[in-house]
């Protein structure tokens, strides 16, 4: 159940309809407690005020006309610029980085707060009486009604909305050039790797072999979106049982797939609906818990900058860049050691194991043979190989860089040729012999 709630929670932050909708229902309470306010007159002071000029009936009446006409204008436009963004974005860097732009901050809130401006100006209007209203009995009951409170915080949010549409205008080039969008992953990644393990070492996770017993089958079809590792563990030590995963995060399943196998056959209707409740399974990936996800969307832009069509090793560099940091920080960690395991060995749950040589196949091996096919970007990979190979604990994380090397210039040597070759061959050398 907490798995299915935080998997809706993250596609919910993900919509461009929660914070909208949020800013709205906000601002029809914040109107309509300064409409009280002011019919109590408690903000009578407002007219008396020498520094504040009480606005009319009729100018009261022309200044929310105004100012609501406008808001639902501005938020059409952010909102088609916006899907504009998504779109273009989408489409020059891969589909699987649209999510990284549903999910902006920048985007939403700018247009929650224009939606949440124009439905408090409307809310305010509607209380606004001048003299010559006779509709009904509230005309005559309340007469001449200007709320000046609630006049002056509609001035306030109108000022606050034109500096939302200047950072807007600002943030939407900037949010989608391609060094913000690697930026973006990149920072991603590497706070998700410091998360999951946080301590320093230079082990990798021990395989674990869990006793032959009955599977646990998904009744879902969908990307596993996310495990809740730490209540698996719960579950499994209630039951006595143990239990080992048979998929990772990002992993597709469907009706009858296998998500775990426990020790214990047949496998108790009560254990395997405690198991299948710790998993979220939905449509689409998600970069949390998934490592993989992050990386395989450096290693795509990598691809499609370096494919024929495009052309463009400039952008494939900067996400190899990327690339090695995580790799370097990976290798750093003890990846044996997960944030969500207290009991180390003595857990009753062995997930599949994600090692070093698992990362390092996802991230510079998905990526080789388009690296090795454009001289600029096998030398800048080789080069960044050899520095996380400097920063990485342990002799065998060492040995497997230092393979990737050596397979990243035999690459090479099937795509490039003459004086390209060449100088990948020398710069091949030359990080052996520093090796040395």
């Amino acid at each position: 159940m907490l798995a299915s709630l935080r998997s809706n929670w993250l596609s919910i932050r993900a919509s461009y309809w929660f914070y909208p909708a949020l800013f709205a229902l906000a601002a029809l309470a914040l109107a309509t407690a300064l409409i009280h306010i002011d019919r109590l007159g408690a903000s009578d002071w407002l007219s008396r005020s020498h520094w504040i000029v009480p606005a009319q009936p009729e100018g009261a009446s022309n200044i929310l006309t105004v100012l609501s006409s406008a808001m639902i204008g501005v938020a059409a436009t952010v909102f088609s610029i916006t899907i504009a963004a998504v779109a273009y974005a989408s489409g020059n860097y891969g589909p699987r980085l649209l999510t990284n732009f549903m999910e902006d901050r920048g985007n939403q809130l700018s247009l929650a707060m224009f939606i949440g401006t124009f439905v408090y100006s409307i809310t305010v209007l509607r209380a606004v009486r001048t003299g010559d209203e006779t509709p009904g009995a509230a005309a005559a009951v309340h007469g001449v009604f200007v709320p000046q409170l609630s006049l002056l915080v509609a001035y306030a949010l109108m000022i606050a909305s034109v500096g939302v549409l200047v950072y807007f205008l600002h943030h939407i080039p900037a949010s989608i050039r391609i060094n913000t969008v690697l930026e973006n992953i990149g920072t991603r990644l590497l706070h998700e790797i410091t998360h999951r393990f946080p301590e320093m070492g230079e082990t990798d996770p021990p395989v674990r072999t869990v006793a032959r017993g009955g599977w646990i089958s998904s009744h879902h079809t969908g990307y596993v979106r996310l495990i809740e590792l730490g209540a698996l563990a719960e579950a499994a030590r209630k039951h006595k049982v143990t239990v080992g995963l048979a998929v990772r995060p990002g992993d597709f399943v469907y009706p009858g797939a296998p998500l775990a196998r426990a020790d214990t056959d047949p496998v108790p209707d009560d254990v395997a609906h405690a198991v299948r409740e710790t998993f979220a399974i939905g449509a689409t990936r998600t970069p949390k818990m998934d490592l993989e996800f992050s990386i395989d969307e450096l290693v795509e832009i990598a691809l499609r900058a370096l494919s024929p069509g495009i052309n463009d090793p400039f952008t494939a560099i900067t996400a190899t860049h990327w690339l090695g940091a995580a790799t370097a920080e990976l290798g750093r960690r003890d990846l044996g050691a997960e944030s969500w395991n207290s009991d180390g060995a003595d857990c009753p749950v062995a997930p599949l194991q994600s090692d070093f040589a698992h990362f390092l196949e996802r991230g510079f091996a998905a990526a080789r043979g388009a690296l090795a096919s454009n001289r600029l970007s096998a030398l800048v990979a080789l080069e960044t190989l050899a520095k996380a190979a400097g920063q990485v604990r342990g002799s065998h994380r060492r040995a497997l860089i230092e393979r990737e090397v050596r397979l990243l210039a035999q690459q090479a040597e099937e795509h490039l040729t003459g004086p390209d070759i060449a100088d990948v061959r020398q710069r091949h050398d030359a990080i052996r012999a520093g090796w040395s």
